[in-house]
């Protein structure tokens, strides 16, 4: 195992902010009607690297190079983030720059707890952003390895928008490599999009019912009680065997009610939901206990298939940057979900996946939006209520691009988002293991009790990240 509870220091070594290498006009950039759904959250994002043979001090050189290159193109990274008269938050893009950060940590690769990355990673590892958009950290090991982490405002990007910057920063780091720009998605990297015309609303609007019960305006909540406190939430990382991936869907199938094939991940996530039902059903007492589950679809492919073939459009939204997500979910009694087989489970995963699988969905949360406005809105599976039990959130990371993120120093021993956003519903992140093996990598931010049902019954599908499994 790693050092245990993040015993080892990290000292800072130089601070400075690296701007776009080109003179951007300074303009504003407004929010899409779905990046305003977003509360004020960062994300956390690392990546790291066996010794390269190569000094640190070149490495970051390559790394400053290749981020003020990049801000070229993804300008909205170097910006600010200002509220405009009515309060709602909006871009500057004035190339203020991202905080850049050089340190030095007295630990080896080997030797980091990745299982916990509350106590590794988090404020030592990865930056606390304190102005703009972006904060980066370059962390020189004892080893002679590097830890290059990011924390971005998510209500500039999603993960998509994340991983096409990451992929054209570190091709762009690579001295070997010539500087080209695409618009196309089947390239290198892409050049992002910022046409927010893609997602005006329509007038008049056209709002499904389903909407409502999928998101709320935040002036409608009720606060809750002062007496109240809310269970904190650790962050832990696992490994999923490809094998158990495959049992775990092979059983999904054989006990549905339904003839429909169920993807990896909405059996992973019927398999977790019952999981988190079951530390939920220790303490009901006899009360009836809703459990939320949340699964963030990407509407990129279901926005850019409209328009009757329009290939300019599929492609813009391809390289589109902002956030173009939804987060449809289900609820349901904490027995329910205990005793039902894993199929049945699985039906009701993919049922409301399905309603947020459309190009008339993502066009009515637009105008969803656009109704409320000024007043911010929020998904309903955040929101807890009085008969209402646990709630987390799915959001896949199949496209994680950790073979791309290249820096000219070799390939990425082990990389993983990390997000302990504050809230009080839970979160889980699955990418793929850096293995290339089918295996799975899985981030959980959810309530200690939850995780302690998760290893103790379930110890057979997820098993802690360690050093002896990234160093297979």
């Amino acid at each position: 195992m790693g050092v245990e509870n993040g015993e080892f220091t990290v000292s800072v070594t130089k601070e400075e902010v690296v701007a776009a290498v080109l003179p951007i006009q300074e303009h504003w950039l407004p929010l899409s009607n779905l990046d305003l759904l977003l509360p004020p959250v960062d994300v956390g994002v690392f990546f790291c690297y066996k010794n390269p043979m190569f000094i640190f001090g070149s490495m970051v050189g390559s790394l400053k190079k290749g981020l003020a290159q990049a801000l070229v193109s993804y300008y909205a990274f170097a910006g600010e983030v200002v509220p405009n008269t009515v309060g709602e938050p909006e871009l500057l893009c004035n190339n203020r720059g991202v905080d850049f950060v050089e340190a030095v940590a007295d630990v080896e690769l080997k030797c980091l707890n990745f299982y916990n990355p509350d106590d590794t990673f988090e404020d030592k590892l990865v930056p606390k952003k304190k102005h703009g958009v972006l904060a980066v950290q370059a962390t020189s090991l004892k080893c002679g390895g590097i830890v290059v982490a990011c924390t971005f405002d998510h209500r500039i990007a999603d993960a998509y928008s994340a991983n096409m910057f990451l992929v054209s920063w570190a091709h762009m780091a690579q001295p070997t490599k010539p500087i080209t720009i695409s618009t196309t998605a089947t390239t290198t990297f892409h050049h992002p999009c910022f046409r927010r015309s893609l997602l005006s609303p329509r007038r008049p609007a056209s709002i499904h019912p389903s909407l409502h019960h999928m998101y709320v305006p935040i002036s409608k909540l009720t606060p809750p009680p002062a007496t109240t406190t809310a269970t904190p939430l650790i962050s832990r990382i696992y490994y999923v065997t490809a094998e158990q991936l495959r049992r775990m869907q092979s059983l999904a199938d054989e006990t549905s009610n339904d003839s429909a094939k169920y993807t990896k991940l909405e059996s992973f996530s019927a398999f977790l939901w019952k999981m988190v039902a079951r530390a939920a059903s220790r303490d009901i007492n006899g009360k009836r206990v809703i459990a939320k589950m949340g699964i963030v679809v990407d509407g990129r492919k279901r926005l850019g298939n409209s328009g009757g073939g329009d290939t300019g459009r599929e492609a813009m939204m391809d390289c589109y940057f902002g956030n173009v997500l939804s987060i449809p979910f289900g609820g349901k009694p904490v027995e329910e979900l205990v005793e039902k087989p894993l199929g049945w489970v699985a039906d009701e995963v993919h049922e409301f996946l399905a309603v947020a699988a459309t190009e008339e969905h993502f066009l009515g949360l637009i105008d969803w939006v656009e109704t409320h406005r000024p007043v911010p809105g929020l998904a309903r599976i955040y929101c807890g209520g009085a008969d209402e039990g646990p709630a987390f959130v799915v959001s896949s990371g199949q496209r994680f691009p950790e073979e791309k993120v290249n820096f000219g120093w070799g390939k990425v021993v082990f990389a993983s988002y990390h997000f302990p956003w504050g809230g009080e519903a839970g979160y889980v992140m699955p990418m793929p293991s850096p293995l290339g093996n089918g295996d799975w990598v899985v981030y959980m931010h959810l309530e200690k009790g939850q995780l302690e049902i998760i290893e103790s019954e379930a110890a057979h599908v997820f098993r802690p990240l360690t050093w002896d499994y990234l160093n297979q």
